[in-house]
């Protein structure tokens, strides 16, 4: 199987069943032949069994299940990786749906560029959820202002980004030390570009994420991903490559809904934007606190 297997999709969860089962059936109808990409759903501690969702499908798709103890996203990513028989490993989230044509294009994409990591655009799928609105919000001025020459990317969200399986395993995988979604995939980017590796925005290649959020979800995650904020720094800091934001960072940051919204709706997201903020210091503070 591995001489025909292009794409391994490797695909962590945690308690997170339905979505898998909606990230699965999108992979069945991908226009693209199932025999040049092979599926790993990584089983990180559920509550659940999930061969229930897996098995079922082995009839049509190249699909294995891997379980282990539950130890975050990253080490899920590296279990996935271990096992993968494809040229390329192609990283999405267990409440992500690609878009049919997202192997395709990333196979056009790499006959063009074979040695780099690649990056797709995630689009935000519960519309009418403000808080997920401005999550996904968050991520695309992130990519716009990181990303804004797209022949020299320097950051994408592991939900959607691809690159040659023996890039990934001479740069030594995802950092397992980053218990949360959080950060890991900063520092996996900043890693790649430290190793000489180039990154390219496909925004052709697409996925739509589903991720539900309420205030208090929000909140969570934008204070999670201060934590991560600070266990990147103390990174960077070894690395000797911390750099401060640019004060111009924050303001286009908080003037960005304005130009993505209208109406009501700006000032709601403008305001989540704020809140966003004030959640990654708390969580930036929280974790400096917990390491004194």
């Amino acid at each position: 199987m591995s001489k025909h297997i292009l794409f391994s999709v490797i695909i962590p969860t945690y308690n997170r069943p339905d979505r898998l089962s909606t990230c699965l059936q999108s992979l069945l109808e991908m226009d693209y032949p199932r025999d040049n990409f092979e599926v790993i759903v990584v089983n990180d501690g559920s509550e659940m069994p999930l061969e229930s969702y897996v098995i079922p499908l082995e009839k049509f798709l190249h699909i294995s299940l891997i379980t282990q103890p539950n130890s975050g996203p990253a080490k899920a990513r590296n279990r996935g990786a271990f096992v993968a028989q494809g040229k390329f490993l192609v990283f999405t989230d267990d409440d992500c749906t690609p878009g049919v044509d997202w192997l395709k294009n990333l196979e056009l994409r790499f006959s063009l560029v074979p040695d780099c990591l690649v990056g797709g655009k995630t689009i935000n799928a519960l519309r009418d959820n403000l808080y997920s609105a401005a999550s996904q919000q968050l991520i695309d001025y992130l990519y716009s202002y990181y990303n804004a020459n797209p022949e020299a990317a320097r950051f994408f969200a592991s939900n959607n980004f691809a690159l040659p399986t023996a890039y990934f395993q001479s740069i030594g995988g995802f950092d397992t030390t980053f218990p949360l979604a959080a950060g890991e995939d900063r520092e996996f980017c900043d890693r790649v570009l430290a190793q000489g590796y180039n990154m390219v925005y496909a925004p052709e290649v697409i996925v739509y994420h589903a991720h539900h959020l309420t205030l208090s979800k929000f909140w969570r995650q934008q204070f999670n991903y201060g934590r991560g904020a600070f266990q990147f720094q103390q990174i960077a800091v070894q690395r000797s490559q911390k750099q401060l934001q640019h004060p111009s960072f924050y303001l286009k940051l908080l003037t960005y809904p304005f130009s993505q919204n209208t109406g009501i709706k700006m000032l709601l997201i403008a305001g989540l934007f704020l809140v966003s903020q004030v959640g990654i210091a708390a969580g930036l503070f929280w974790e400096k606190n917990a390491h004194s």
